[in-house]
């Protein structure tokens, strides 16, 4: 799908998760139905999910799965690939390391993609030697950046982004860092959780002020957290960040992809299209070219259609991204 000269709006395969959990089909027969559903012709697949055999799949399967792909009009955009970082409770050695990640970049080479996704700063030491198979390859590297993963917070990571000064490692950013206000569903799961209300209040009111992140960290501290819902409170502290697309302008240049992160598809206050539309404006003044992925979060505390999720985001994207009016449904979404 794409919304203007340069940018191709794709799925995640990652939004499929509770379906692969289930195992009734396998994971690349599921990342297919995607593509086979019309809900987008680039898709971004996690390579640990798709095949046995991880950090090295059987390339017959993964030759397999890309020309099934191809078939259907699909190709692989970005394929998520990670570090072990330890072996047995060892640290790897960084030839260690260097060597669990290279069958995964020939993997997905092999299925046709364009780069591969790590987490920003994860390469490391590795990465100035990752680059001659980067290019052997005709892979592109992209540092993924989220939620508090700001320049400020991290300007070495980024830094050195900039000074390998190569098209085969650039930055993706994902627009988790760009909330100006929490997901209504997730602040109604927090509450139902035994959260503090008068917390809630503030995270429901004042997310961005820096003493709500502070009250934040203090319930933490105080041991205060119910344990069912003790993994997603720290959502707070790590995938939810409450910067403005002004403090991303120093690192726009060396930007390769983009993560569409949503949650649930609640509008309200354009807490969902405001980041869309900033993000858009900003990638149109500084020539941006590449894929902007439709990523869903949400499924950590909702059962909804992962397929209906994605589809009725990608529509929200495309109109916002194009300019064009919404469909009547989204529309309506938006303004409850």
């Amino acid at each position: 799908m794409s919304v203007t000269d340069g940018w191709t709006l794709s799925a995640s395969a990652f939004n499929l998760t509770p379906a692969v959990i289930r195992a009734e089909r396998t994971a690349p027969d599921l990342a297919l139905t995607l593509v086979d559903r019309g809900i987008a012709s680039a898709i971004e697949i996690e390579l640990g999910q798709m095949w046995r055999g991880f950090p090295a799949p059987p390339t017959r399967e993964v030759e397999a799965f890309r020309d099934r792909l191809a078939t259907a009009g699909g190709r692989v955009s970005i394929v998520g690939v990670s570090i072990d970082e330890y072996d047995r409770g060892r640290r790897r050695t960084d030839a260690e390391r260097r060597a669990f990640l290279e069958p995964q970049l020939r993997a997905a080479a092999s299925v046709g993609a364009a780069g591969v996704r790590l987490p920003i700063g994860q390469a490391g030491a590795i990465l100035d030697d990752l680059v001659p198979l980067l290019e052997e390859l005709d892979l592109v590297l992209y540092e993924e950046a989220q939620g508090h993963e700001t320049p400020a917070a991290r300007p070495a990571a980024y830094d050195r982004i900039a000074d390998l000064d190569t098209p085969h490692v650039r930055l993706l950013l994902d627009i988790s860092m760009l909330m100006p206000a929490l997901p209504v569903t997730y602040l109604q799961r927090l509450e139902r959780g035994g959260i503090p209300g008068d917390l809630v209040g503030r995270l429901r009111e004042e997310w961005r002020d820096p003493a709500t992140h502070d009250a934040v960290v203090d319930l933490l501290r105080t041991g205060r957290v119910p344990g069912p819902v003790h993994t997603l409170y720290m959502n707070l502290l790590v995938r939810f960040g409450r910067s403005r697309v002004q403090d991303l302008a120093s690192v726009l240049p060396l930007l390769g992809g983009i993560h569409l992160k949503f949650w649930d598809l609640d509008d309200a206050d354009h807490r969902l299209s405001d980041p869309l539309r900033d993000v858009g404006a900003a990638l149109a003044a500084t020539g941006f070219t590449g894929t902007l992925c439709s990523e869903w979060g949400g499924q950590e505390w909702l059962d909804d259609d992962p397929w209906e999720m994605t589809s009725r985001h990608l529509a929200l994207a495309a109109g916002i991204l194009s300019d064009r009016p919404l469909p009547a449904p989204l529309q309506k979404e938006s303004t409850r």
